[in-house]
């Protein structure tokens, strides 16, 4: 898995220690998977294969909000559980799953399983 030499997770994350290690969880469930790139930017961590897959982003960036972390799962349908706060549909082969994290220990049997889903998908 490469990451992004300029900028690493700990700069999108800086003064939020449990975002952090939500999105280092993340990071290592995604090594487990297999091969895929980290690109972080001022707004996200994006893990990609031919596409982007998996997306962990600070909300209190955007909104008022207490929230740690959100991972952005690009999958292939529309999965029907109340874990999301949201699922949009911005293209005909996607569907953005919004799932708010506050602890690393939510990455679940349940969410690994939608990760690797999504990792599948991105080819």
């Amino acid at each position: 898995m490469d990451t992004d030499a300029e900028r690493g997770p700990e700069d999108l994350f800086a003064g939020f220690p449990r975002g952090l290690a939500v999105c280092r969880a993340v990071q290592e469930a995604v090594r487990t998977l297999g091969e895929a790139t980290v690109d972080v930017t001022r707004s996200q961590v994006a893990f990609r294969r031919r596409r982007g897959f998996a997306y962990v982003w600070r909300p209190g960036q955007y909104v008022r909000s207490d929230v740690p972390a959100v991972l952005s799962l690009a999958l292939p349908r529309e999965v029907a559980s109340g874990r999301f706060k949201e699922v949009v549909h911005p293209s005909a082969a996607v569907w953005m799953h919004h799932l708010e994290l506050h602890d690393p220990a939510e990455l679940d049997h349940e969410v690994l399983g939608w990760l690797a889903e999504a990792y599948a998908g991105a080819g």
